[in-house]
């Protein structure tokens, strides 16, 4: 009878792949079993998530690149929704409602200062396009400056705002009056650049897609002056750092510097319902009031979404998890710098802010092996398509010390296993043409292949189990 289940279970998975890559997108799921991540989600909780043909556990380290802040089906969030069942539905967007009065006046009492009026979206590609409305609607102009390596979202402005020529180019042309080509911390360039037609200037304060670069003190303090001499709207994009991921409620608290506008998705949903919101300042405030209905969304702000995001934000302030994330960001950073040390020549840098961790190694190869090792070992973590070299370390920020060492024993085992092929890479990526082919991700997929090959022929001996 449990062999009977075993086949069934496995038989499952394997028409949910089939139907996946028939109905949905037949490359991904190729790329996903080529770097060993070739899972069907089946059971989550916490930090954990646990593969259908299998029943082998990992942890997630990339959460929907940060969507599961508060941990998968957080019990707490899930009773919420369930009991919202009972009474609501996703309520007329048009209409006022109990969730969305409390949802709007417990975002205004934990946003920034100067940020108390509330617009709710469905997604975050919506709450950054109305965003960048709002700039261009209060200020009449059209020129929106993001930065190198920006990543936004796919709708329409958002879309336009990214900072990477891949995302855009299929879909030109696209919102005219958008530039970026200006790296983060680079103040000087963007002045240069500002002028009386600058409606925004739009970043994130930690660059997730782009690799984990974190903005410097000064250039965020120098933003804020430069849009305040010029009458520019200031947009933190936090639809990733925001909710306790870097260790405070927003990020931009790290710097006692507020923008006019801060863009929130993702965790704001519990991991249960998509929700979003813009907060933005009483100035803005008057152009909404003189033309209500220039923005809406149907499902923005949903009856069901606004009760889970109550219930979310109360979550996360009684149990004071934006503090348990710096707490132990600072624990797993300071492993994977232990690690840095301990695997010489493999590691480039550790980047992070509170649990938004970017490890980059030596080339960009490394990333999806990584992945495909660390799958081996338990762990759910993505290289950024923005810099392959830098493995993004996102997990729930409920994760607890021992979670941790589960983790920093798993990238130590992974960084050990890179180590026999490193060598050939890096003799390699020394050739001018060997060194080109191997920067190109098809090649770089093809190449994990023979790692896994030559993982089966040569034992993985002297492999270190823990820190």
């Amino acid at each position: 009878m449990k062999m009977q289940k075993t086949e069934n279970v496995k038989r499952q998975k394997k028409e949910g792949i089939k139907s996946f890559q028939e109905y949905v997108n037949y490359t991904q799921s190729v790329f996903l079993k080529t770097v060993g991540l070739d899972l069907l989600e089946d059971r989550r909780q916490g930090v954990n998530v646990w593969d259908l043909g299998t029943g082998k556990s990992y942890i997630d380290c990339f959460c929907s690149a940060g969507s599961f802040n508060v941990g998968r089906r957080n019990p707490r969030i899930v009773g919420a929704l369930e009991k919202a069942l009972d009474q609501w539905d996703m309520g007329e967007h048009l209409f006022p409602s109990a969730p969305k009065a409390a949802l709007a006046e417990k975002l205004a009492a934990i946003s920034p200062p100067g940020l108390k009026n509330v617009l709710f979206c469905g997604g975050g590609g919506e709450a950054i396009d109305s965003a960048i409305k709002l700039a261009r609607g209060v200020t009449g102009r059209k020129k929106v400056i993001s930065l190198v390596k920006a990543y936004h979202g796919h709708t329409g402005f958002a879309l336009s705002a990214i900072g990477k020529a891949v995302y855009r180019d299929p879909f030109e042309p696209l919102m005219p009056g958008f530039s970026h080509e200006f790296p983060v911390n680079d103040l000087d360039a963007i002045a240069a650049a500002a002028n009386e037609d600058t409606a925004a200037i739009i970043l994130e304060l930690v660059q997730g897609e782009g690799g984990i670069f974190v903005a410097e003190q000064g250039f965020i303090e120098g933003l804020r002056r430069l849009c305040d001499d010029k009458g520019i709207m200031l947009i933190f994009d936090e639809v990733q750092t925001g909710f306790g991921r870097t260790g405070k409620m927003f990020c931009c608290e790290h710097y006692s510097v507020y923008p006019d506008l801060i863009v929130l998705a993702k965790s704001l949903g519990g991991a249960l319902y998509p929700i979003s919101a813009v907060i933005y300042s009483g100035q803005i405030r008057a152009f909404m009031e003189e033309n209500p209905d220039l923005i809406e969304s149907t499902s923005g702000g949903s009856d069901l979404g606004c009760i889970v995001a109550c219930e979310t934000i109360d979550f996360l302030l009684e149990n004071d998890i934006p503090k348990h994330a710096a707490t132990v960001g600072d624990y797993i950073g300071e492993g994977l710098l232990n690690l840095a040390v301990k695997h010489k020549g493999l590691v480039k840098e550790v980047r992070r802010k509170g649990l938004m961790i970017g490890l980059e190694y030596k080339h960009d190869m490394m990333g999806p092996l990584m992945s495909y090792y660390l799958g081996t070992n338990g762990v759910l973590a993505i290289f950024s398509a923005n810099n392959p070299k830098v493995m993004r370390f996102m997990p729930p920020i409920v994760i607890t010390r021992e979670e941790a060492d589960k983790l920093l024993a798993a990238v130590d085992r992974s960084l050990a296993s890179v180590r026999r092929s490193s060598r050939i890479i890096a003799g390699a990526v020394k050739l001018p043409l060997i060194g080109k082919i191997l920067s190109v991700q098809e090649m770089q997929v093809f190449l994990i292949l023979v790692a896994k090959t030559i993982a089966k022929i040569i034992p993985n001996k002297g492999v270190s189990q823990a820190i």
